[in-house]
């Protein structure tokens, strides 16, 4: 038996359903991006609103590329299951705020047409850092980028997240309806204000005065999103059909903790986000930089070494007290770039993030964490390193991270295993690699060199001589005693 509206009253009467009537809820959001994370962290915020009153706020999700999501869930109404993973035991609950979703690359217009009904208040995205088309080191457009070269010249069939917002914002400013907000859930630099310039650079190439309309009227609040959502497996999904009675094809794994602070700005209205436990404050940075600099830095340096360590996991990684220690060190040393508001508790933050991480009922793979990793550097780790440089301040544990970094884009491993790296920039970096050879005097500075992750950082000396010299430990000591000596110095 397959989940489905049909049969949920079918289930344990122990599982949490949907707390209203789904056949009275309305399509406000369109999200960008429906993947794992969006379906452990904002839909079920919206299911807690929609469950609180807010009918008008369904969701319609849009994977861009893949179908394989909406081909799971639309058999089962949309309907998933939500596995809350602790080390005391498991919580399951089935969320319903999904109604619809589609797959962009299939029936590009439908979907610009969707984001262009007067209904969708918000387009909310969650395409990882890779999906805005931009170079991470200074935040713009990417004008090169294949997908916007391509939606330049196919304005009508998008293929990029830019190019599907500004499409229906171009469709409603000609319709003379009202923007929408677009509400970024993802690990960017200030993201609102990033990808409100990614859309704006974008639009504008298309014609100025769209630009500016997109500037004067959409609005695009800051986010800082925490959850972690490790990749389903085939086990995971036949523990929820023994719990459920019945098959759910794509359930989520998650953690007990979750929070999502919001800038209060939206230009078209919101659902009742208090009352699902979301934090509306005026300034988010703090809050960004914090998780960017104290969780995914630390995450990181846990997915690069661990990996190379022969960890699959990061609760496996962290059983290994050196590895603990490691992340503790990256994220007090990142502390101290920090400015946090009177009463934050930076203390009890870190020490929440060491026992999530060990969470040994969430199997997050280092692999996994490690994807990506052009993308995410600079805002995970570098602009610490850049803060603590200018404090003259040292680095270490950060500089090993890179280093470890470094290491795995060789793509071979301690052992010399193939490594699948997936990365935007893997073929340039596997060249790079490969010319300089596994030596650190020339790897380090080369992969520095690549000015769209590091820029004018890559040629600080400090920087240079931290990175080689962690870089020659990995080569020589391999990643669990490099680990050792540098957390027992």
């Amino acid at each position: 038996m397959r989940l489905g509206q049909a049969n949920l009253d079918r289930m344990p009467s122990s599982i949490r359903r949907p707390g209203y009537d789904r056949s009275r809820v309305t399509p406000g959001i369109v999200h960008l991006g429906l993947g794992a994370f969006h379906r452990a962290h904002q839909a079920v915020a919206i299911d807690d609103c929609l469950a609180a009153g807010s009918s008008a706020w369904g969701i319609v999700g849009a994977s861009l590329r893949s179908p394989d999501t909406r081909d799971a869930l639309a058999p089962q109404d949309h309907l998933y299951t939500l596995a809350i993973r602790a080390a005391e035991g498991t919580e399951h609950r089935v969320v319903g705020a999904l109604l619809d979703s589609v797959v962009a690359r299939e029936k590009p217009a439908a979907l610009v047409e969707r984001m262009a009904d007067p209904a969708i208040r918000i387009v909310s995205t969650t395409v990882t850092e890779k999906g805005y088309c931009h170079t991470p080191q200074t935040g713009d457009l990417d004008e090169h980028h294949p997908d916007v070269v391509h939606d330049l010249n196919n304005i009508d069939a998008p293929r990029s997240a830019p190019g599907f917002i500004v499409a229906a914002l171009a469709r409603r400013r000609a319709l003379g309806i009202a923007p929408f907000t677009v509400l970024c859930c993802d690990n960017l630099a200030a993201n609102g204000h990033t990808v409100q310039r990614i859309v704006t650079q974008f639009a504008a190439l298309r014609s100025k005065e769209l630009g500016k309309w997109i500037a004067d009227n959409a609005t695009f609040p800051c986010t800082m999103v925490d959850r972690i959502v490790p990749e389903t497996t085939h086990v995971d999904r036949d523990e929820v059909a023994a719990v459920l009675g019945m098959r759910d094809a794509w359930p989520v794994m998650t953690e007990p903790f979750t929070q999502w602070v919001v800038e209060d700005r939206f230009a078209a209205g919101r659902p009742d986000l208090a009352a699902a436990g979301v934090e509306l404050v005026s300034d988010v940075k703090p809050f960004e930089l914090m998780k960017l600099r104290l969780l995914n830095a630390s995450h990181s340096a846990l997915a690069y070494l661990g990996y190379l360590a022969g960890y699959e996991t990061i609760a496996d990684t962290m059983r290994d007290p050196h590895f603990a220690r490691l992340a503790a060190q990256v994220m007090e040393q990142a502390a101290v770039t920090l400015t946090m508001p009177p009463g934050t508790d930076l203390a009890a933050y870190r020490a929440s993030l060491l026992k999530r991480f060990a969470n040994p009922a969430l199997h997050h793979r280092t692999w996994q964490i490690a994807m990506d990793g052009s993308q995410k550097l600079p805002q995970r780790l570098l602009g610490a390193i850049q803060d603590r440089l200018a404090g003259n301040l040292p680095i270490a544990p950060h500089a090993l991270a890179v280093a470890a970094w470094m290491r795995y884009v060789t793509g071979a491993d301690e052992q010399g295993r193939p490594i699948d790296v997936r990365d935007p920039l893997a073929a340039e970096l596997a060249t790079l690699a490969r010319e300089a050879g596994p030596v650190a005097e020339r790897l380090a500075p080369a992969l520095l060199g690549v000015e769209k992750i590091f820029g004018p950082l890559g040629s600080e000396p400090r920087l240079r001589e931290a990175v080689t010299a962690a870089l020659g430990r990995l080569y020589a000591q391999g990643a669990r005693r490099a680990v050792e000596a540098l957390v027992s110095a």
